[in-house]
């Protein structure tokens, strides 16, 4: 199975979880509902679950063990 990027699955997760945390708090935009749908349907999608919460737990298991990217590193002009 193909796996999202890490920065990618770090995005999608943090801006449900945020999205669902103003929802909880009572500020939420009108539009923050369907966008968290798609969010939902995004992370299920990508980590192969049926659903949210089982997908987020997936996604934080991934990015647990992804790999930490090298710096880049850009040469010095001389």
């Amino acid at each position: 199975m193909l796996r999202p990027h890490p920065a990618v699955l770090r995005g999608l997760v943090d801006e449900y979880e945020a999205l669902v945390s103003a929802a909880e708090a009572g500020r939420a935009p009108a539009e923050a509902g369907p966008r968290a749908r798609d969010l939902a349907y995004t992370l299920c999608v990508s980590t192969g679950t049926r659903d949210i919460g089982r997908a987020l737990e997936v996604a934080r298991q991934w990015l647990a063990t992804a790999p930490v990217p090298a710096r880049e590193t850009t040469a010095l002009a001389t």
